[in-house]
């Protein structure tokens, strides 16, 4: 098996979505996983599939210096936001480190259960902090409670990366499986993982953790051909008020 390292591309939260769904859809090989690193044209955030959007939109814009991962809030209409096809809580990506994972149907890590593979990839997270000297770890597992519903870093979750210092949530993910495969959207919080971490190092290190737990080699690829109208439709659906609604 091969992992394809495909370019970082920059769009906003709509696109994103979309791009990462037609990563596990209409990739042309089922034999490649596929791996990337993207940024965020603007301040944004992101909500798990299940979530009430007149929730998620009141814990963003609520007060006080615990609404959002890095103190204080934004206003209203100042940030992108879109439903997410994966699972989750509310995703802050405003310094966040963001990547999708996709593993097609078969793999032995897509086979397990949703707890092993985000363990998995997880310790991947954080071997490559552990690297540069952060003292990152894996959360223990939990009890499982109900549906998030509060912004992701605030609390961490089973196998969630966490500073072994000072208990800070550095990573977490949400995943989706179909017939094609495994879709694992990821972030990482910058300020919890400390200052002095080399991002470029950093995901160069992951995605040579990821390979190996894969069996895969690690390879760098362009970017896919997807057909443009299909990319463009699938984002204005993302950024539809009926998906937005979960209608």
């Amino acid at each position: 098996m091969k992992l394809h390292l495909l370019p970082v591309r920059t769009a906003g939260a709509a696109e994103n979505m979309a791009c990462d769904f037609l990563l596990l859809q209409r990739y042309p090989d089922a034999d490649i996983a596929r791996f990337r690193h993207y940024e965020w044209r603007g301040p944004a955030f992101t909500f798990g599939y299940s979530q009430k959007l007149d929730v998620v939109r009141a814990a963003i814009e609520g007060t006080g210096p615990n609404s959002i991962a890095g103190g204080g809030h934004p206003e209203a209409g100042t940030y992108d936001l879109c439903r997410r096809p994966t699972g989750g809580g509310i995703v802050d990506h405003r310094q966040d480190w963001t990547y999708a994972l996709v593993i097609p149907r078969g793999h032995a890590l897509e086979a397990e259960r949703a707890s092993a593979s985000y363990r998995a990839v997880h310790a991947c997270i954080a071997e490559a902090l552990q690297i540069q000297g952060v003292e990152a770890k894996l959360q223990p597992t939990v009890e499982a409670g109900g549906a998030p519903e509060g912004i992701c870093f605030q609390r961490a979750e089973g196998h969630d990366v966490v500073h072994a210092g000072t208990g800070e949530k550095i990573a977490g993910a949400a995943q989706k499986r179909n017939k094609r495969g495994m879709l694992f959207q990821g972030s990482l919080w910058r300020p919890a993982a400390g200052p002095g971490v080399d991002w470029e190092r950093f995901g160069e290190d992951f995605s040579g953790a990821l390979a190996a737990a894969l069996g895969a080699a690690a390879e760098r690829a362009p970017w896919p051909e997807f057909n443009e109208d299909e990319v463009s439709g699938l984002a204005e659906k993302y950024a539809s008020p009926e998906w937005m609604e979960n209608r």
